[in-house]
């Protein structure tokens, strides 16, 4: 990789328009509609009430497939998503016009044979009032790029769960065509459609996205601990530590009693933890 390109480097802001339409496109890629008789799902996916899923401030204002530019230099095939945060400063709005403005916080050298990580930060804000949103930390596992230096703070790692039996399980199945839906919301990443790019990347199928594993996630925690009310979620952070294969079952394991919820989601049919390290905040419900 290019790492004294990538130190100055600076994606142009992206402005993004969106109707309620997309905010509903955004909820049938994490499969909110599947019980056509549960009326908390159905407030995410029809226009009367209609809520937006907190966790879509993670594609709104997308920068697009990037990472793939020759001037950086990075071993784009090999590169996965290691871990996402968000933080809500103010409800997304169903519809509007949205700002992201991106910049690269620090590239972190792991030796290399092991590769590089990469973290970067979005700062969505209204495109009208200048309000921010959400602040959205992304980090990147390079793969391919390690042993060629870095800068930056990466920060702490997410803490390890509890060694114990979770408090309460949810599970939400997936269909097969789930990549291909959620892709539309704006990771055109081809590993999650094509499977000769898959199995390029060392996959025998495309793989899903990791944000819809931590959107699938983030419908539990809305359920279980929000009372279906998406207003309430101000946090949440997670490591993908396994990739899920689109039609899995997604189990997600809680553990309460603290300051805040842990939680991780296991692949029910390979009893494989695929997001680790999970982390989620509420408010108390409105009086």
């Amino acid at each position: 990789m290019n790492l004294e390109l990538l130190q100055r480097f600076k994606l142009d802001d992206k402005n993004h328009d969106y109707r309620a339409s997309e905010t509903i496109l955004y909820a049938l890629g994490l499969g909110y509609g599947s019980d056509s008789t549960d009326e908390e799902q159905l407030a995410f996916v029809y226009e009367k009430g209609l809520k937006a899923v907190p966790s879509m401030c993670n594609t709104i204002a997308h920068p697009g497939f990037w990472i793939d530019r020759p001037e950086l230099d990075i071993d784009w095939v090999k590169v996965l998503h290691a871990e996402q945060a968000f933080e809500i400063h103010s409800t997304i709005p169903v519809e509007g016009r949205m700002r992201g403005d991106y910049s690269i916080l620090s590239v972190e050298d792991k030796g290399a044979d092991k590769g590089a990580i990469m973290k970067m930060q979005k700062k969505l804000y209204d495109h009208y009032s200048n309000d921010l949103c959400a602040t959205v930390t992304q980090t990147l596992f390079l793969r391919g790029d390690g042993g060629q230096g870095g800068f930056g703070d990466p920060g702490a790692a997410p803490a390890a769960l509890p060694d114990a039996e979770p408090d309460a399980v949810i599970d939400i199945a997936t269909i097969p065509q789930i990549a291909l839906i959620y892709r539309l919301s704006g990771d055109l990443n081809p590993i999650h459609a094509s499977p000769s790019v898959a199995r390029k990347a060392g996959f025998d199928r495309p793989i899903l996205h990791g944000l819809c594993t931590m959107g699938l996630a983030t419908r539990a925690v809305i359920s279980q601990l929000c009372g279906g009310d998406p207003s309430r979620l101000r946090f949440m952070e997670v490591r993908f530590s396994k990739p899920v294969f689109p039609g899995e079952t997604i189990r997600v394991e809680f553990y309460t009693g603290g300051d805040a919820v842990r939680f991780r989601c296991r692949s029910v049919e390979r009893d494989l933890v695929v997001l680790d390290r999970g982390t989620a905040r509420v408010s108390a419900p409105a009086a």
